[in-house]
């Protein structure tokens, strides 16, 4: 997968540095509020794919992005970041591009929420919703499951 310069992006989900992952969205991801730490590895342990970007000297995880998909025909993009000191070099590019533009999923129709990064995300073929897009916003359970009629 190319990257910039002296950097490296790789899919392998065995390499992702947990810590750093849970230590960028527990402290940095205004959207990241109310998850816990179990509630991050559950989602990184059930995720379709990850993608990630290394500082190519260190080895270090400096980006982030993790795919949600039923593997046919639709995909969703979470969780992308890049961290402060690496903003600026393409890494987010480098790690979209991975993810959708090149990746097993690049025929899906792709989807996200966010409150920023428009413009990266319109560089890869992202708008705004169609008129069919619907949407519950998260709600707090209200019991032990449901139970049918």
């Amino acid at each position: 997968m190319p990257a910039p310069e002296g950097y490296e992006i790789d899919d392998d989900p065995a390499r992702v540095d947990r810590d750093a992952v849970w230590e960028w969205l527990s402290t940095q991801a205004y959207w990241h509020r109310g998850r816990s730490r179990a509630d991050v590895e559950r989602q990184l342990d059930g995720a379709w794919r990850v993608v990630a970007a290394y500082d190519g000297a260190t080895g270090a995880l400096v980006g982030f992005a993790r795919a949600l998909s039923d593997g046919v025909a639709l995909a969703y993009l979470a969780d992308v970041f890049v961290e402060d000191a690496h903003r600026g070099r393409g890494l987010g590019h480098a790690l979209v591009t991975a993810m959708v533009d090149e990746g097993p999923g690049s025929g899906f129709r792709w989807m996200l929420h966010t409150a920023d990064a428009h413009g990266l995300y319109a560089a890869h073929g992202f708008g705004p919703p169609d008129q069919s897009y619907l949407e519950r916003p998260r709600v707090a359970p209200t019991g032990a499951g449901y139970r049918g009629t």
